[in-house]
């Protein structure tokens, strides 16, 4: 096998094989995409409705996002402000839109396309001058200075945070640390056969620390895939983030000393030794203070150009799909 054991290691240790560290933020961070559902018009004479699968039929009073198609039609007839959403311009946006159904599909690479000529239409109307900054193109370039100018949100202040911090105190901790050693009894994720016999091999190898305590080095140079074997299967220090995630579920939630079954991850089975295990802290506000203000402001702006959107649709004179109303997502 290769690619490691996903072990970790790494913060003070000499062992790990194959981890794949990252950094994790105190709060999660949200990526921008234009591509949600605001409410909307839609002609409906001489056609029939597609309602996307999941979806009830429900009164006209609660319409869900609908698509309205031909039922003659491969694709939906579309128009933003009579400028037609090519059937061309379909195909190639579905992909990027991944979904149950095709129907869901469609319906979710036409609401992106709506969206994006209402801003594109904006964008002409208003004779934007480009400032293409790094890693965009021309259309994302003009997309964030239309949003930049159109919308406008105010600061979250220091109180605001602040109120946020103390009704939330049980987020903000750093991750527990763990001192670990491991043997690993490698096997193939697919092979049901070796995973059994390495199940058996890793619960020997339990028995045998067990009755001698003091044989891990021995028994890790002796069984371990991993390279932490040369060190006497130390992984050294750990937190969350430096192994696989099956692995990390079992092994956060173990006290010190050694564990008392192997463990299971994609790589293999793992006989594994807390040393230590040293708990998360209280994080200062200081420390966490500027993650309180991007995530406070980042929902604050979620909703400002949900509600500018809203504004463009109900404007616009958009044919052949229906979009849904103002409590959907429209940053993901």
């Amino acid at each position: 096998m290769s690619g490691g054991c996903g072990c970790g290691g790494g913060k003070g240790g000499s062992g790990g094989c194959g981890s794949s560290a990252r950094e994790e933020p105190v709060l999660g961070e949200s990526e921008i995409s234009i591509e949600a559902a605001v409410e909307g018009k839609a002609e409906k004479a001489g056609v029939r409705e597609f309602t996307p699968p999941g979806q009830a039929p429900v009164s006209d009073n609660e319409a869900p996002a609908q698509l309205i198609a031909s039922s003659e039609q491969e694709w939906p007839i579309i128009s933003v402000n009579q400028v037609p959403i090519t059937a061309q311009a379909l195909a190639r946006e579905l992909q990027y839109h991944p979904a149950a159904s095709r129907e869901e599909a469609v319906y979710l690479a036409s609401r992106a396309l709506v969206i994006r000529e209402l801003l594109q239409q904006r964008i002409a109307e208003l004779e934007l001058t480009l400032e293409i900054g790094a890693g965009e193109n021309e259309e994302e370039a003009a997309t964030r200075l239309l949003l930049e100018r159109e919308v406008q949100v105010p600061e979250c202040d220091e109180a605001t945070c602040w109120r946020y911090y103390d009704n939330n105190r049980a987020r903000f901790h750093s991750a527990p640390l763990l001192a670990v050693r491991h043997i690993l009894l490698e096997c193939a994720p697919d092979d049901a056969g070796a995973r059994s016999a390495a199940r058996v091999q890793a619960e020997i190898v339990l028995q045998r620390l067990d009755e001698q305590p003091g044989s891990f080095a021995e028994l890790a140079l002796k069984y371990s895939a991993c390279p932490s074997k040369a060190q006497g299967g130390s992984l050294g220090q750990i937190s969350k983030g430096q192994t696989v995630p099956e692995l990390e579920r079992q092994l956060f939630g173990q006290g010190p000393g050694l564990v008392a079954k192997p463990l299971e991850s994609r790589y293999g089975w793992h006989v594994v030794s807390v040393d230590q295990r040293v708990e998360g802290q209280a994080l200062p506000y200081e420390a966490v203070a500027t993650a309180i203000r991007n995530q406070l402001q980042q929902g604050v702006w979620q909703k400002a150009v949900v509600q500018y959107l809203q504004t463009l649709v109900g404007a616009a004179d958009i044919r052949g799909i229906q979009l849904q109303g103002a409590d959907s997502p429209l940053v993901q």
